[in-house]
């Protein structure tokens, strides 16, 4: 990965032009398989470390981002999610959902000049103050705020219509009873206690399909034997094969109704694609924020060493002349606090860059501080913050259709409407009767053992099994059976507050999607008005620092000939060192405001040449 024109490497590049990324993605594992995650940090971490140092440009940032971001990680599940719910949906089941939750990265401490100063020794005041830093913590510059991007709400449509079960269903019997029961009559079965030994085995296949369709096919046999001396055949097996056909003419009734949860589970696929692709986005362009940071307050920390030994110097020079006479005691004192605030400064922009790194490196790993070498490793930047002569004319209109074609978050929000209308369809269904068409058909056999002691034997029916089986076949005892089963309620009131509902949250959806599409537009526009204040701001920060650097090489000039003294020297040092700091923080403001235009017209994956594939993979 070449390192973006603003974060310039030493004799880096441009990046390169890259193809749109494509959305596809793992397949679901297998029933059975397990997921496993590995919390060892990727092997580039440790190619990068050398002498305890971490050797970071802002393209092995961002891969080491993509390798070992926890939050990437955890949206990288959501993508074999989404396949079961497709394989749910194909069986016939409801769908659980998907969640549409995001995480930023932390804001981190915002370089030079951040919130984390309270008072500034850089300020015009006649007594430089030195800096007061805030608790990171208490500013919540570490945590990580969460982004809800669903379109429909904390509270999900209603199932409507059960989906049929699309998956084929195998059921089988065996069962053996023993029964003794008392007679009343002897003469009924020739005995006073009938005991009946029964085997019973049978076999049923249960589908249904698309159209609402319900098939089922039964085959049951039973073979019964009697102590009784009347009973004609003993013992005696009995079997039959039966069709029952089941088709919805009104509620359940449809393809597109009944298959309404494969649909939306398909969508699903899409979205959660796209949440991905959001999620990528939104680290990318976290870890360009942080890793900018970084080199800015890199870059302030020689700031405040400059500050520093100008005022050493000043000190000394201030110090030789009192002890000549030549100055009062109180320019030596004045020289002194000015080292004292200056050092002040440098601990205090010393300790937001180590919190800086600390917030990075908890980004690019995956156990964070808790591995010994991500603790005791010291980021070293290579890359330079770089701001180019011109900046790439885009009119307003131009980058609005960029982003409105680009964005994913507006994507998803899109299919999301598509799968509340979807929803809709079967919530509506539930307002129909139910009127079923039922067919059955039915076959049976019987065949047993003639009993010799039977008063009247029927020999029609003497044999075995096989004789069972071809009466079945030969379709000797049929059966027939064609009927409407309806049910008609008098009052729907659940289906019909269920159907309001959720008229109501899709429109609600909608209202969602168009703030979304708004808020992407004010995105854009606020994004290329930060990037020309950051260039406005650039270039009078460099001006400022041209000037007061001349304006303090003048004063001490004027101080080593005795025509000023080391009150006005001190006054020049801290206006200059503030200029200097101003801008750094000038430079820093440019990158993160350009990082901000990519991410809001959606292109900063391809800026930054990052592969959607094989983010997907987890390796750059």
């Amino acid at each position: 990965m070449a390192a973006p024109p603003c974060l310039a490497a030493p004799g880096g590049q441009g990046p390169a032009p890259q193809t749109p990324p494509s959305t596809a993605q793992p397949a679901i594992q297998g029933p059975g398989r397990r997921y496993h995650t590995d919390f060892a940090n990727s092997a580039r971490f440790h190619d990068l470390l050398r002498a305890g140092n971490l050797y970071l440009s802002l393209s092995d940032a961002l891969a080491l981002a993509i390798e070992n971001n926890l939050d990437i990680e955890l949206e990288r599940y959501t993508l074999p999610e989404a396949d079961s719910e497709v394989l749910r949906a194909k069986g016939g089941g409801t769908l659980r959902g998907v969640l549409f939750t995001l995480a930023d990265t932390p804001a981190g401490v915002g370089g030079p000049l951040s919130p984390l100063v309270t008072n500034s020794a850089t300020s015009t005041s006649v007594t430089p103050g030195s800096t007061v830093a805030s608790n990171a913590l208490e500013l919540g510059v570490l945590g990580e705020a969460q982004t809800n991007l669903s379109m429909q709400g904390t509270i999900p449509q209603s199932s409507g219509t059960p989906p049929p079960a699309f998956d084929p269903q195998l059921t089988g019997l065996v069962n053996w009873t023993h029964q003794t029961a008392p007679q009343v009559d002897y003469l009924s079965y020739d005995t006073n206690a009938l005991v009946t030994r029964t085997t019973t085995a049978g076999a049923g296949y249960q589908q249904s399909f698309s159209t609402g369709t319900q098939v089922s096919v039964n085959f049951d046999n039973s073979r019964t034997g009697l102590n009784s001396l009347s009973s004609s055949y003993n013992p005696f097996t009995q079997s039959s094969l039966g069709l029952t056909v089941t088709q919805p003419l009104m509620r359940g009734f449809g393809i597109n109704m009944n298959r309404r949860f494969i649909r939306i589970a398909s969508n699903e696929q899409k979205i959660t694609s796209l949440l991905f692709q959001q999620q990528l986005i939104e680290t990318v362009y976290g870890v360009i924020r942080l890793y900018t940071d970084l080199v800015a307050l890199t870059e302030d920390v020689k700031v405040k060493q400059e500050t520093v030994r100008l005022a050493e110097k000043l000190f000394d020079d201030t110090k030789a002349q009192v002890e000549e006479g030549t100055l009062a005691p109180v320019e030596m004192t004045r020289a002194k606090a000015q080292v004292s605030a200056s050092q002040q400064d440098l601990i205090n922009s010393t300790g937001l860059l180590e919190e800086q790194e600390a917030i990075l490196k908890t980004v690019l790993t995956r156990r964070g501080n808790e591995d010994p070498e991500v603790a005791a490793a010291r980021v070293i930047p290579t890359d330079s913050l770089n701001v180019p002569e011109k900046d790439e004319a885009r009119p307003i209109q131009e980058a609005l259709a960029v982003a409105v074609a680009n964005r994913p978050d507006l994507g998803q929000a899109k299919i999301q409407v598509e799968n509340s209308q979807i929803g809709l369809e079967g919530s509506r269904n539930l307002l129909r009767p139910e009127v079923d068409l039922v067919g059955v058909a039915q076959n049976s056999g019987l065949a047993g053992v003639l009993n010799p002691m039977a008063p009247s034997p029927n020999p029609p029916y003497a044999g075995g099994y096989g004789d069972v089986l071809n009466q079945l076949f030969t379709r000797k005892f049929p059966t027939y059976g064609i009927g409407v089963q309806v049910t008609v309620p008098l009052r729907n009131r659940v289906a019909e507050a269920d159907v309001a509902r959720d008229e109501l949250q899709l429109r609600q959806s909608e209202v969602r999607v168009r703030q979304l599409q708004n808020q992407v537009r004010l995105e854009v526009e606020d994004a290329l008005i930060a990037m020309r204040r950051a260039r406005a701001s650039y270039e009078a920060a460099v001006q400022t620092r041209l000037l007061q650097q001349e304006s303090l090489e003048a004063e001490q000039a004027k101080y080593e000939v005795g025509a000023s003294t080391s009150f006005f020297v001190i006054q020049y040092e801290s206006l200059l060192s503030q200029a200097r700091s101003s801008e750094v923080a000038a430079k820093s403001a440019y990158v993160k405001a350009r990082a901000a235009l990519q991410r809001a017209t959606g292109n900063i994956l391809s800026e930054n040449n990052v592969s959607l594939e094989a983010a997907y993979k987890g390796r750059m």
